[in-house]
């Protein structure tokens, strides 16, 4: 079975798998986003004593609680006992990009100009990420959700507002990766 477990499967099958996931969730008048377990965390912690935004029944939201621990779960166990080895691999022509920007170790998925210590207590690093996480925290607060609530949830629900949201995703990822990145590093 493990074997079984290992192996590629067709891209297709993640497709099939996630319109039947929706379709159960629009059956049971529930809706995707990751983002939404953020604030029901705040609430259980006492944040809706001081603001109203947090002020709700979170007891209503626990099936999402269940799934965003099943998705820790889930990693973990793959990272533990699903996983060959193999390092992933970074396409070459990204691999150039990054070097041409600086980074020595462009093969890296986390490369230590970002992602080590001596960048996070770096002034610019330190900027980048505060930065960088409360344009995230923000936008998707501003927009509703997250990208993958908008992107799988949203657009199967044929929100509008959501395949809005998922274009100005991708604009302004083509923005940061163009033009702004660069500019940074």
């Amino acid at each position: 079975m493990i074997d079984f477990i290992m192996q590629p499967w067709p891209w297709w099958f993640s497709g099939i798998i996630i319109a039947t996931v929706m379709f159960l969730m629009l059956f049971f008048g529930k809706s995707f986003g990751f983002s939404s377990n953020l604030r029901t965390i705040c609430t259980i912690a006492g944040a809706g004593k001081r603001v109203k935004f947090f002020d709700f029944d979170w007891k209503t939201q626990s099936w999402n609680l269940v799934f965003l621990i099943g998705a820790i779960i889930g990693g973990y166990i793959a990272n533990q006992w699903l996983n060959d080895g193999a390092a992933f691999q970074i396409a070459e022509s990204t691999a150039q990009e990054l070097s041409v920007l600086g980074f020595e170790k462009a093969k890296d998925v986390q490369p230590a100009e970002l992602f080590s210590w001596e960048a996070i207590f770096s002034l610019k690093g330190f900027v980048v990420l505060a930065i960088g996480g409360l344009l995230v925290g923000f936008g998707s607060r501003y927009a509703g959700g997250c990208t993958s609530g908008h992107a799988i949830s949203g657009i199967s629900n044929l929100q509008l507002p959501s395949l809005i949201a998922v274009i100005g995703f991708f604009i302004g990822g083509l923005l940061m990766t163009h033009f702004i990145f660069p500019l940074i590093f």
